[in-house]
């Protein structure tokens, strides 16, 4: 079976963890720091806060900027669950948007139609590696004094007109096992603006100041030196597997032929954390999941139910239905593009592909 992902862990990752079990300093510590410092760099940003889990950058990003109870947030149904529940988290409610039928991201032509007298901000996801309209969404949010939070969990190196994922707004990211770079569990916040970095640092550590000295409500959302020692290997490849993602890309994008391939829009620097076709024209898309698995081809969903669907969010949003995302969700499949794919794997890939 060619997976779909395909983590690595290398003697560099082993030997960093056996270090910081020799050293005794497992939880946050220097390694967690110093992980901070290279994310902060590669994101081309002034300050990054490792947390728990990509979940958790999310609920404190939120709460950073006040976002609570009373709050709307605006953001796309079309993505994993998590962007979603952190904005329920801090008792504020999501409102959905339809998404781009060539991007799968969320459509900045709709944004402001969406806003009221409580949208306080702007969640867009960089879905499958492919950042949003940027500008279209900040010429938004400054006209009616809104936030941006970027999700940029499947989107680490990514550029659109040469800012980088991350940047643009407060940046939250997974570093989950299957992401571009893992720390097997981890997340990060990024930010230009000390005062959110500082409110982050102290949510994510039980609002501690200093030992014992509590200056508000916070949480245990802390990333361990075991996690930070992983992704400080990890992150010295970025540039490496990003490059090789894009290559994997552009193969299957000049030889697959059967189905739907995906579009990288102009002056966005796509890092392919996803490559997901569209199986259309009356064929199966369920069907076509099942002949690439039988063909030892690693094939995914990546998403079969909208956001707005579960029982829990309807409670909330009431009855939706967005078009294009009701589409995409009987369409799109996921093949892998991952950095340790071979030659073979590539052309076995492709030839499968075309048999659909």
């Amino acid at each position: 079976m060619i997976q779909l992902s395909k983590p690595f862990i290398g003697p560099e990752e082993k030997a960093e963890v056996l270090a910081v079990l020799d050293s005794g300093y497992i939880v946050q510590g220097p390694r967690t720091q110093k992980l901070e410092e290279l994310f902060a760099e590669a994101c081309g940003v002034s300050h990054a806060v490792a947390t728990s889990n990509g979940t958790t950058a999310l609920h404190l990003a939120l709460l950073a900027h006040g976002i609570g109870p009373g709050d709307e947030v605006i953001t796309t149904p079309f993505t994993f669950t998590a962007t979603a529940n952190s904005i329920l988290m801090v008792g504020a409610t999501p409102v959905f948007v339809d998404v781009e039928a060539d991007t799968f991201n969320l459509d900045a032509t709709l944004v402001e139609d969406a806003i009221t007298a409580k949208t306080k901000a702007i969640m867009p996801v960089h879905l499958y590696g492919q950042m949003c309209d940027m500008d279209a969404l900040e010429k938004i949010a400054t006209k009616h004094s809104l936030v941006i939070i970027e999700d940029s969990a499947q989107a680490v190196g990514a550029t659109y007109r040469g800012k980088k994922a991350g940047s643009i707004g407060t940046g939250t990211f997974s570093l989950y096992a299957t992401k571009n770079i893992m720390s097997a569990e981890g997340g990060m916040i990024t930010t230009n603006d000390e005062a959110i970095a500082e409110k982050c640092r102290l949510l994510r550590n039980h609002g501690q100041s200093q030992r014992y000295h509590h200056d508000m409500l916070g949480y245990n959302f802390r990333m361990s030196d075991l996690h930070a020692a992983i992704g400080l290997c990890q992150i010295k490849r970025l540039s490496a597997y990003t490059a090789r993602r894009q290559a994997n890309a552009e193969y299957f994008n000049a030889s697959i032929e059967s189905v739907i391939t995906p579009i990288t829009k102009e002056g966005r620097g796509h890092v392919w954390h996803q490559y997901t076709i569209r199986v259309n024209s009356g064929r199966s898309r369920d069907e076509a999941v099942a002949q690439l698995t039988e063909a030892g081809i690693g094939a995914a969903i990546f998403y079969p139910v909208p956001g707005y669907r579960p029982e829990y969010m309807r409670a909330v949003v009431g009855d939706i239905t967005l078009p294009v995302v009701e589409k995409l969700t009987q369409e799109v499949l996921s093949i892998p593009v991952h950095p340790h794919l071979s030659q073979s794997d590539l052309e076995q890939i492709v030839d499968e592909v075309n048999k659909l």
